[in-house]
């Protein structure tokens, strides 16, 4: 079995945890960042001391904020960051050398420069 390449990245202001290219949890200020899934989402929002992850000013389906003191102790993190983990590893593989989307272009391909 392949152990998956973790790594870390800046994102949405604070640093995030990518496995294999997939984000699964981050740190924003003192809140934890968690990529529950949309199957858990609504599960996960019902905890105590979780809350939808509104970044951009609606919720993103399948992520939530875990307030501090859900996350005081080492096992209730561990938990977070297993679950997330967990989630990430049912998506499909990303290859190795996949650009990621940067700019305010979205990731769309450049125009060539041809006149039209």
């Amino acid at each position: 079995m392949k152990t998956p390449r973790i790594t870390e990245r800046r994102m949405f202001g604070g640093v995030a945890f990518l496995a294999d290219g997939h984000m699964f949890v981050g740190i924003i200020g003192d809140v934890l960042m968690a990529r529950v899934g949309p199957e858990d989402y609504a599960a996960m929002l019902k905890r105590k001391h979780v809350r939808e992850m509104d970044f951009t000013g609606k919720p993103m389906k399948g992520y939530v904020y875990v307030d501090p003191a859900g996350i005081a102790g080492d096992e209730e993190l561990e938990e977070w960051v297993m679950r997330c983990r967990g989630f990430v590893k049912t998506l499909p593989p990303k290859h190795e050398n996949e650009p990621v989307p940067k700019g305010k272009s979205g990731g769309k391909p450049k125009r060539s420069g041809k006149s039209q």
